[in-house]
This record gives C-alpha cells, sequence and structure tokens, in this order.
C-alpha cells in the first residue's frame, strides 16, 4: 500500500480498539509496527494522534500511512519454526471438531493457554506456528479463550480467511453459548446482565471488575443467562450467551451478580466448595454457530471436559437432553 487512505468507523465497530481495528482490516500490520506508526505520528483518528489502545467512536475517521510491506512477516514460517512433533501432531488431531479448506474449529482443552506467555511453554499459538512450518503458511487464532475455559476456538488457516472471520467476530454476527456451573441459583432464573467492565489492579495484572458510570476506560459488557438445571442451594447449571466479548467477561458478570463460576480463583468461585466438586474452572464454550465465508453456516458444538462431566454426574445433571437450536 503505497497511498495514505482514510476509513470511516462504522456502527459496528464504536468501541473497538484501535489495535483490534487493524487486526481485523490490515491482519499485515503488526503490534509493533502498529507501534511505530503511532510512536512517529504517522497513524490518526479525527486528525489526532493516538495510540494503539485508542477506543474508537463510530464516525470517527482513521488516517492509515502508506504500508511499507505487503505481507505480515509471521504470515511465513521463519528459520527458527520447527515442523509438530508426534505428539504435537497427535494433540492437535484430538482437538479437532470441525475442518474444511478455510477452517479448524477446535475443542480447547481446560489448562491449555491459547497463546504464550511468562512459563507458558506450550499453547494453541505455538501448534499453529508448527503447522505454518508444514504447510507453508501459519493458521491464524480468530478469538481467545481463558486458559481454563475449555470449548470450541475457530482457527483460520490462511490470513485472508482470518480477516474475514474477524469481521464477523467484530460485527457480533457471531452466535456462542457457553455452559457453565455457578454457585447458587440465580434469581430470576433468566436474565440480562448489563454490566461495564474495566480492569483492576491486581497482582496477576488481568482481573476486571464492575465499573463505575464515571470510568472513562470501561467496556459496555452485556452477557444473557439461563438457568438449565439447579441442585439448590449448591449450584446451578446456566447457560451464558455473551453479546460481547470483553475479558473475563462471563467470569466478571457472573461473581458482580453473586453467583461465581465454580473452581473460578479470580472471582471467588473456588472457595467453599464441596470436596466432590474439582476446584477446576467450571467454564465450557459449548456451541458456536457463524457464516462460513465461502457460504453456508458453521455450526458445531464441544463436549464437556473431563472435571465438568463429573460435576453433571454428581448431580444428575444430562448434557444430552439439552442443547439450544
Amino acid at each position: 500500500m503505497s497511498e495514505v487512505i482514510h476509513r470511516r468507523v462504522v456502527r459496528d465497530e464504536d468501541g473497538m480498539r484501535l489495535d483490534r481495528w487493524f487486526r481485523i482490516h490490515f491482519p499485515q500490520v503488526t503490534f509493533a509496527y502498529l507501534n511505530k506508526l503511532a510512536r512517529t505520528g504517522q497513524l490518526r483518528v479525527a486528525g489526532k494522534r493516538v495510540k494503539p489502545n485508542a477506543r474508537l467512536e463510530e464516525g470517527q475517521e482513521i488516517r492509515v500511512p502508506p504500508l511499507a510491506f505487503e505481507a505480515r512477516p509471521a504470515d511465513a514460517p521463519t528459520a527458527e519454526a520447527k515442523p509438530l512433533t508426534k505428539d504435537e501432531k497427535k494433540l492437535f488431531q484430538s482437538m479437532i471438531l470441525h475442518e474444511d479448506k478455510d477452517i479448524y474449529v477446535l475443542n480447547k482443552p481446560a489448562g491449555l493457554a491459547v497463546q504464550g506467555g511468562t512459563k507458558t511453554h506450550r499453547h494453541i499459538d505455538g501448534l499453529l506456528i508448527g503447522l505454518g512450518a508444514e504447510l507453508g503458511e501459519r493458521p491464524r487464532l480468530v478469538h481467545r479463550l481463558d486458559r481454563e475455559t475449555s470449548g470450541v476456538l475457530v482457527i483460520a488457516k490462511r490470513r485472508a480467511v482470518a480477516a474475514s472471520l474477524g469481521k464477523l467476530f467484530a460485527t457480533r454476527t457471531v452466535r456462542k453459548i457457553y455452559w457453565a456451573a455457578v454457585k447458587g441459583v440465580p434469581k430470576p432464573p433468566q436474565g440480562k446482565i448489563d454490566v461495564a467492565l474495566i480492569k483492576a489492579a491486581s497482582p496477576d495484572g488481568d482481573r476486571v471488575r464492575a465499573a463505575e458510570e464515571h470510568e472513562e476506560e470501561a467496556q459496555r459488557a452485556v452477557t444473557h443467562y439461563s438457568v438449565i438445571d439447579k441442585a439448590p442451594p449448591v449450584m446451578a447449571w446456566m447457560s451464558l450467551k455473551p453479546s460481547t466479548g470483553r475479558q473475563h467477561q462471563l467470569r466478571a458478570h457472573m461473581a458482580h451478580i453473586g453467583h461465581p463460576i465454580l473452581g473460578d480463583d479470580k472471582f471467588g468461585g473456588d472457595q467453599d466448595l464441596p470436596a466432590a466438586i474439582s476446584n477446576r474452572l467450571h467454564l465450557h464454550a459449548r456451541r458456536i454457530v457463524f457464516p462460513h465465508p465461502r457460504g453456508g453456516t458453521v455450526d458445531v458444538t464441544a463436549p464437556l471436559p473431563p472435571h465438568m462431566q463429573e460435576t453433571w454426574g454428581l448431580f444428575g445433571f444430562d448434557p444430552q437432553r439439552y442443547d439450544e437450536g
């Protein structure tokens, strides 16, 4: 791209971070490169210099400067990238729920990180780098799940597919259904939680909390919930449908209404559990439904992880008897 271009922020992008907007519209731009553009004043929103974490507003104009390359370096395997080992191939194959020419849909196990970090050596993104060494182009994450959250995770096999799916996820045309076990039984049994969230200072640095009205950095977050079955007063089996995709949204929202997810060590769900219940996070991305880039609909359901199957069995809940159409 050799010319300056200007893009208008549309309604579905209102409130989106600028760096995420770039991941959707210009996936070849690395985060480091975006930082450089911002630092040198080449990147502007509504005529003003901005940082990559700036929040966008509908109608604002984004100035995109000439980009120095057409292909993102990370799309091609580096010399250091090694093909998957036999065990890594087996692990990746065991997670596949759906595969076609463009995408994988995985059933991510609880405890496996999506991306690397300090002391995190095995993660989904690392497996994709290994796949890229074999395939010639690294498959790409389309969205993310917390390390301890299990369930459906969508992977694009090529950058162009990732860009197409990224737009779908940003415009909220993707239907996500999570299953969770929470402390107590919410009343009413169905409802909507519309509570903005904000990052809170904590030793781990990534906890969120309900925001106050005056806090400018707050992000709107909406979750629809429904009690599927219950074992009062101990717990309830919940269906959770997020309308927004904020970090730790479901976990923070359930804690906010006084019913933290069982085993959740960030939001109080790990305290005073009956000995028979596993002290692991009981949150599972059960189902995802979205339009396929080539047409038609992808509709994939993931079976519960072993620790949640044990809890369901303990209370006589049958996951086979309930699924939402």
